[in-house]
C-alpha cells in the first residue's frame, strides 16, 4: 500500500514537472498528433483493499508523437489526512485527480496483480484535443480535488462525463436490460467478502433497493466498460461505434480465499450459546451470568446502532436514511448494557426489554412488508436479542413473584 502511495505521489510531482517544462501557465497548449489516441482503462476487482472490490476507471492519453502516455486518475485520496475517518464516515472524502505516466500506473497493476482492460476510442481529432484540453485543466491545482460519492460522482462517472461531454453526438450506450439497484450491484461486486457484504447491507438503508437506471449503474467501472462495448455515436448524418478495439492487457489474479466462518454461521453460534446462557439464567438461576453476557450482547449491539444512527443523520452518504435495521440495532442498547447491574433501574430495564421485545417480535413477523431488503443472516442475531430481552421479562417477573411469596401473611 505504501509502494502504491510513493509510485502515484512520484508519478504525479513528474507529471506537474513536465507540464512546466512545456511551459503551461494555466491550461493545456499541448496539440495533439493525428497518432493521438484515448483509451478508458478499466481494473478488475483487487481483493487487498476494501475500495479496490469494486474496481477502478481511468483514462489514457498516448501520443508517441508528442511523447505522451499518461493515465488520469479520477481515484486518489490521502488516508493520511487529518481527520481522514471522521471526514469518510460524513461522506465529506475530498479526492484528487492526477496524471501518472503509464509506465507507473502499469507496474503498479502488476505488483497487485489486478486485470486491465483498455477501450480505444473511435475520436475526432476535435475530440481527442477537447477531452484532453478538459483534462489538462482537470489536474490544476485549483480543479484537482473534488467532493467524493461513491454512488453518483467517483473514479468511473467522472470519466463517462468528460467524455460524453466533448464528443459531438449522442452516445447509445448499450444497455442491461436488468432491472437491479445499488444493493445488488454493491453485493455482486463484494460478496466474495461475506463479512463485509455483511456490513455493507447493515449500514445501506431503503434508498439502495429502488431500481436505478443504467446510468446509475455506471458508477461500477465494470458496467462502464460493458456500457461502452457495442455502444456507438449518433451524428447529424452519420452512426458510428464509440470504440477502436478492446485488449486485455493484464490477466487478473484469483482473489485469496474468503474468511472461512460466514456470519450466518457465526450468527446461528451466537443463537446456540443465547438459548444456552438463558436456560441457565432462567431455570438455574445464574443471574449474573446472563447479566455479562447481556452486557456484551447488548454493548455490541447499541454500538453498531450508534454508527448506523450516525449514518443516517449526521452524514451526506447516498442511501443510509431510512435504515430499518435501526430497530434492531439502536443506540439505546448502549446505554442500556452499562445499567444491567445497577439495581435502582431494574424496572427501567424490565420496560425497555418489554418494548425491544415487541419491536423485534414485530420486525421478524413483518420481515417480507419492510421496504428495505434485510440479510437473511440477520436473523439469528437478531433472534439472539430478542430472546435476551423475552428472558429478562420472564426473569423481572419471576423475581417479584419470590419477593411477593416472601413476604409474611398476616391472619
Amino acid at each position: 500500500m505504501m509502494r502504491t502511495l510513493l509510485i502515484t505521489l512520484f508519478a504525479f510531482f513528474s507529471f506537474s514537472l513536465f507540464v512546466k517544462a512545456q511551459n503551461i501557465p494555466q491550461q493545456s497548449q499541448i496539440m495533439l498528433s493525428d497518432s493521438a489516441q484515448i483509451s478508458l482503462l478499466t481494473n478488475a476487482p483487487w481483493d487487498e483493499a476494501v475500495y479496490s472490490l469494486f474496481g477502478h476507471t481511468s483514462i489514457r492519453i498516448k501520443d508517441p508523437a508528442r511523447n505522451i502516455d499518461s493515465v488520469f486518475n479520477f481515484g486518489i485520496f490521502n488516508i493520511s489526512k487529518k481527520n481522514f475517518i471522521l471526514l469518510f464516515i460524513k461522506g465529506e472524502t475530498d479526492y484528487i485527480v492526477a496524471a501518472i505516466p503509464y509506465q507507473y500506473y502499469l507496474e503498479d497493476q502488476k505488483e497487485k496483480g489486478t486485470g486491465v482492460v483498455e477501450q480505444v476510442f473511435n475520436l475526432t481529432q476535435k475530440e481527442k484535443q477537447d477531452i484532453f484540453d478538459a483534462l489538462m485543466v482537470n489536474i490544476l491545482p485549483e480543479n484537482r480535488e473534488y467532493r467524493y460519492n461513491y454512488f453518483y460522482d467517483n473514479c468511473a462517472t467522472r470519466p463517462r462525463n468528460i467524455i460524453e461531454k466533448y464528443i459531438e453526438g449522442k452516445i447509445n450506450y448499450t444497455p442491461t436490460d436488468k432491472d437491479q439497484t445499488f444493493r445488488d450491484l454493491v453485493r455482486e461486486s463484494v460478496h466474495v467478502r461475506s463479512w463485509m457484504e455483511f456490513g455493507i447491507d447493515l449500514v445501506i438503508g431503503a434508498d439502495a433497493d429502488k431500481t436505478i437506471t443504467d446510468r446509475e449503474k455506471d458508477f461500477l467501472p465494470i458496467y462502464l466498460m460493458n456500457a461502452y462495448q457495442g455502444a456507438t455515436i449518433q451524428g447529424d448524418s452519420i452512426q458510428r461505434s464509440l470504440l477502436v478495439s478492446t485488449n486485455e492487457i493484464l490477466e487478473p489474479a484469483p482473489f485469496k480465499q474468503d474468511f472461512p466462518v460466514t456470519p450466518l454461521q457465526v450468527g446461528i453460534i451466537l443463537l446456540i450459546i443465547t438459548l444456552l446462557i438463558s436456560y441457565l439464567s432462567y431455570q438455574k438461576d445464574l443471574i449474573t451470568l446472563g447479566k455479562i453476557f447481556d452486557t456484551i450482547l447488548f454493548f455490541i449491539a447499541g454500538t453498531a446502532g450508534c454508527i448506523i444512527f450516525f449514518l443516517m443523520f449526521f452524514s451526506i452518504h447516498p442511501c443510509t436514511n431510512p435504515n430499518w435495521n435501526i430497530i434492531w440495532l439502536n443506540p439505546l442498547q448502549l446505554i442500556v448494557s452499562l445499567l444491567f447491574f445497577v439495581k435502582s433501574f431494574s424496572k427501567c430495564i424490565y420496560y425497555y426489554h418489554f418494548i425491544n421485545f415487541v419491536a423485534l417480535l414485530a420486525l421478524l413477523l413483518a420481515w417480507s412488508l419492510i421496504p428495505q431488503q434485510l440479510e437473511l443472516a440477520f436473523i439469528p442475531f437478531i433472534l439472539s436479542i430478542a430472546i435476551r430481552s423475552g428472558i429478562n421479562i420472564l426473569q423481572y417477573r419471576k423475581i417479584n413473584r419470590k419477593a411477593v411469596y416472601s413476604l409474611p401473611r398476616t391472619r
